[in-house]
């Protein structure tokens, strides 16, 4: 059950069973040998049983101090910062914080309390102490390798490869300048350059950068619902050195418009850096005719409902922005729009349990099926992941499709047998 309950406030989402959903139906490729194996993503990623408060004094989600924590090992004495007036973004945060503040607060709460109701928050028993799962992703340096490979051959190139063969084994892929389909109702484990990645059903992706977007757009497909992950430029990232950040105004080098249909949704994701924000909702959007219609929040909480973070931490949030709008181009016949006009409601809460992996975020797509339909054509850019019925681009598409991040056994196959044929309705076609 990936969304756990819907409330007035939002949605409590099981983003762990959102995952595992869709890899019900798996195979494993072995030359021309196909076997049954039963797939999971690592259970440990998404036990976050403790915030990660600093303070000895602990605030619960209701904002009252709910208990003190017993100091077990010797503090290191830390070197006093000076203290010093806010700058002016400093300032804008705490303004934009105490403007939500309340939503936040109350909206958590009313969620959290209900999906307890219903047997959810009630904590966590697996305590493993195993180190989470690692791989050292190296596919942006590819994507930069790849850059001296022509992308066009010739005026009959194919922009779009299917990842399997007639005779079903995977085929020869080029990764980096077509995009790759699985155009099967099942998810596949198979080899790609060398490592092993789980491919879920009915998906699509392309392996690439800025300079090699082109077979996307050239693949002819007009998308509903736009999602943006941007890799935004902070101090942490560039100290951890993590991903290549992205300054904000490369992001209207994207070529949304050719991309959305006419009322297409686009959404997102924003740091808590009050520039940030502006600059979606007064440059970015506007530069691609773009309205705003809503802002939701995606507050992180730990497998007992507190937030991972102090609500009013100066440092780190426990909540993450969403910028939704509707593309509504200036030009063309704008008359029959493709995506249903439905309202999309303000000051909406996502709330779930956050991935222990970093900028792993949570699902959209089914919180979002009132506003797009559930046939919609749906694109992810700056995705690290890919989900079932999604076109998905990014220099990291396939980061946390890599077995490292699975769980691998042999499934019982006496009760259910995959089909062989192709569905046909690949969601992203």
């Amino acid at each position: 059950m990936s969304v756990v309950l819907q409330g007035n406030s939002g949605w409590v989402l099981d983003s762990l069973s959102l995952i595992d959903r869709s890899y019900e139906r798996c195979i494993r490729w072995t030359g021309l040998h196909k076997s049954h194996v039963k797939c999971s993503f690592n259970r440990q990623c998404f036990q976050i049983l403790k915030s990660h408060f600093k303070q000895e004094v602990r605030t619960g989600v209701g904002g009252e101090s709910s208990d003190v924590m017993q100091k077990t090992n010797k503090q290191p004495k830390k070197r006093k910062r000076k203290h010093t007036e806010l700058n002016q973004g400093e300032i804008n945060a705490k303004a934009f914080h105490e403007k939500i503040r309340s939503v936040i607060l109350e909206g958590t709460q009313s969620l959290v309390d209900s999906a307890r109701s219903v047997g959810y928050f009630g904590g966590e028993t697996d305590t493993s102490k195993d180190p989470l799962p690692s791989q050292d992703c190296s596919l942006a340096a590819l994507c930069e390798m790849a850059k001296e490979l022509p992308l066009v051959n010739d005026d009959q190139q194919q922009w779009t490869q299917s990842l399997f063969t007639e005779e079903g084994c995977v085929s020869h892929v080029d990764l980096f300048s077509q995009v790759t389909e699985n155009r099967e109702a099942w998810a596949a484990v198979v080899s790609l350059m060398g490592e092993d990645y789980i491919i879920p059903p009915n998906t699509a992706f392309l392996l690439s950068d800025f300079t090699r977007i082109q077979p996307l757009l050239q693949s002819g497909r007009r998308f509903d619902l736009i999602v943006i992950d941007p890799p935004w430029e902070n101090k942490s990232v560039k100290r951890s050195r993590r991903y290549s950040s992205l300054p904000s105004s490369q992001l209207k080098r994207l070529p949304v418009p050719l991309l959305g249909s006419p009322g297409c949704l686009v959404v997102t994701w924003v740091t808590n850096r009050p520039s940030h924000l502006r600059f979606v909702r007064e440059e970015l959007y506007p530069h691609w005719d773009v309205e705003v219609v809503a802002e939701w929040f995606w507050v992180k909480v730990t497998t007992s409902g507190e937030f991972v973070f102090p609500l009013d931490s100066p440092h780190k949030k426990p909540y993450e922005v969403l910028v939704l709008g509707r593309y509504c181009p200036t030009t063309g016949d704008t008359s029959h729009l493709q995506t249903p006009n439905v309202p999309v409601e303000d000051k909406r809460l996502i709330v779930s349990v956050p991935s222990a992996l970093h900028s792993q975020k949570p699902s959209l797509s089914e919180v979002l099926k009132l506003y797009i339909g559930a046939e919609a054509n749906c694109l992810e850019l700056f995705a690290r992941s890919l989900q079932p019925g999604w076109t998905s681009w990014g220099n990291e598409v396939l980061k946390f499709q890599h077995r490292s991040y699975f769980n691998l056994e042999a499934a019982d196959t006496s009760k259910e047998e995959v089909t062989d044929n192709p569905t046909g309705t690949n969601g992203s076609s």
